[in-house]
C-alpha cells in the first residue's frame, strides 16, 4: 500500500540508491541518499520477533544485504532476491549447528489468487510469509521499475 509519493519519471523513481525496511513499523522505504522517496506497507515472516537464525524459523532477517537478482516468474507475482545469508549469518548458523536458510525475497501476493481478495482477507494487518517481505502487487510494480539489481537493502528490527 502506497503511503507517500516520491519523484517519478514515467514508471521509474529517480535516484533509488537504497531500500530500508523497518520491521516494527511494517514499512519498506525507497531512498535516495538520506531522503525517503516512497514508503510501502509490508507483511513479514510469521515469527516476527528477532533476526532469522536458521532455515524454517519463519523469521525475516535483520542486517545489511543486497537485492542481487529478480524473478519475473515468481510464485508471488514478482520478486527481488535478498542476499541473505551474509558471512555473519553463516557463521552464526554454523556455531548453532544449523542451516542458515535462504530464499528470502521482497515479493507480491501469491500468483493465482485474486489480488483484491488476498488484500482484503489476508494481507492487511497479518504477517504471513516464511521470512520474506511482502508488499502489494501495485507496490511491487513500482519497486520492480525503480530498483536496480545490486541495490543495498538494510533491514532493521
Amino acid at each position: 500500500m502506497l503511503l507517500q509519493t516520491g519523484v517519478v519519471w514515467g514508471n521509474e523513481i529517480i535516484g533509488v540508491d537504497k531500500v530500508v525496511v523497518y520491521k516494527a513499523k511494517r514499512e519498506l522505504q525507497l531512498c535516495e541518499e538520506d531522503s525517503v522517496l516512497r514508503r510501502y506497507k509490508i507483511a513479514l515472516g510469521k515469527n516476527v520477533t528477532g533476526h532469522k537464525q536458521h532455515a524454517g524459523d519463519s523469521r525475516t532477517p535483520e542486517g545489511k544485504y543486497v537485492l542481487d537478482w529478480r524473478n519475473p516468474n515468481s510464485k508471488y507475482y514478482l520478486s527481488f532476491h535478498i542476499s541473505y545469508p551474509n558471512l555473519e549469518d553463516e557463521k552464526r548458523a554454523q556455531a548453532l549447528g544449523v542451516s542458515s536458510g535462504g530464499d528470502i525475497f521482497i515479493h507480491g501476493y501469491p500468483t493465482g489468487i485474486s489480488a483484491g481478495l488476498w488484500s482484503r482477507y489476508w494481507f492487511l494487518g497479518k504477517d504471513w510469509t516464511d521470512g520474506c517481505i511482502a508488499v502489494s502487487n501495485e507496490a511491487m510494480d513500482e519497486i520492480w521499475a525503480s530498483v536496480r539489481d545490486g541495490t543495498p537493502i538494510e533491514i532493521y528490527p
